[in-house]
């Protein structure tokens, strides 16, 4: 896929979240931790495992969801990049995932930023 098409792909995914954001009507914001996500982004079969991960899984999770590599997520929360792994592995465990890419996709639904 060429840059300009993933930029186009993810630009529509953009809008997407945008709409279901603003649907009137939608139930307040889940707090997952110390982070808050908009109800229509956090698939019912996981909501109740979403709310009982520790904050550092969460946090994890949160910057999978904004793009960041393992490397990246270890050095701005200062802990090694196979303790990175550890939690996102026991994350996608605890949520009865497929693997990683499974992972990472829930992540960018319940953390990617719309705007």
């Amino acid at each position: 896929m060429t840059p300009a098409a993933e930029d186009d792909r993810l630009a529509a995914i953009a809008e997407l979240l945008r709409k279901a954001d603003a649907l009137p009507g939608a139930a307040a914001p889940v707090a997952l931790g110390e982070h808050m996500v908009e109800a229509a982004r956090v698939p019912r079969r996981h909501r109740e495992t979403l709310l009982r991960l520790t904050p550092m899984e969460l946090t994890c999770v949160r910057f999978l969801g904004w793009g960041r590599s393992n490397a990246d997520i270890a050095t701005l929360l200062l802990i090694s990049d196979n303790t990175v792994r550890v939690h996102l592995s026991n994350v996608a465990r605890k949520l009865e995932l497929d693997g990683m890419r499974e992972l990472a996709a829930l992540a960018g639904l319940l953390f990617y930023p719309a705007d």
